[in-house]
């Protein structure tokens, strides 16, 4: 009866993780990339990586994710880098096609702030669909939902805290107005991704611990009201 409901659950969790990637890969080229907002996490770690030792960032992304991806194995379960692997796989295909035939321009280069605004929000949704169908957009997203499994810190806000320490990394590389409104970016999309990844579910609260003798008197009490 589980595997039978657990079925029937799969095509949906599948369709929240291509439509997250989906999202996800429209903003990163409609958005970042035509306004030229610069990029975060392992992603900006490969831009540097390229800036100061040369490094192409194909490589460099590669061998930040392996090893990311085989702790999550060993963690998550097959499940969760099944669901990972769609996610990135789609995502290539998805921003392929934008970038080759896609003739929309979002150009917010007069308001950038505009910009950042609707990167974080998109940003936000997109990685939290694909975080609630139990998955990963990449390496970094599956190093933020380790690091805050492990440290009770919210998801969002592990986010946040990689993506401000690359940015400022990118500093040595990148003008300073486009990387100030791409911390900007970071951050809406760090609350958003805590606010899509926590919805529906049920908030943990402290129980409240009742003495036995407080328990007898509420026990007795009750029965008298009863009986009156």
């Amino acid at each position: 009866m589980r595997n039978a409901i657990r079925g029937a659950r799969l095509p949906q969790k599948l369709l929240v993780n291509l439509i997250g990637t989906f999202v996800l890969s429209f903003t990163y080229y409609h958005i970042n990339y035509q306004n030229h907002l610069t990029e975060g996490g392992f992603v900006g770690l490969s831009l540097l990586g390229k800036y100061v030792l040369g490094l192409s960032p194909s490589v460099t992304v590669l061998l930040l994710d392996v090893p990311v991806l085989l702790i999550a194995l060993a963690l998550k379960g097959k499940a969760f880098v099944c669901h990972t692997f769609i996610s990135v796989g789609s995502f290539t295909v998805f921003y392929g096609l934008m970038e080759r035939y896609s003739g929309m321009t979002l150009d917010f280069h007069g308001n950038l702030a505009l910009a950042a605004l609707l990167s974080g929000l998109l940003t936000g949704v997109g990685s939290g669909l694909v975080l609630r169908c139990g998955g990963a957009s990449g390496g970094d997203d599956i190093l933020s939902l380790l690091i805050s499994e492990w440290k009770g810190i919210k998801v969002g806000t592990v986010f946040i805290m990689m993506d401000i320490a690359v940015l400022l990394l990118s500093l040595f590389y990148m003008p300073l107005r486009e990387t100030v409104y791409t911390g900007m970016a970071v951050v809406v999309a760090g609350q958003v991704i805590t606010f899509t990844t926590s919805l529906g579910k049920p908030k943990r609260g402290k129980k409240l611990r009742v003495q036995p003798g407080a328990r007898g008197r509420q026990e007795a009490a009750a029965t008298i009201t009863g009986k009156l």
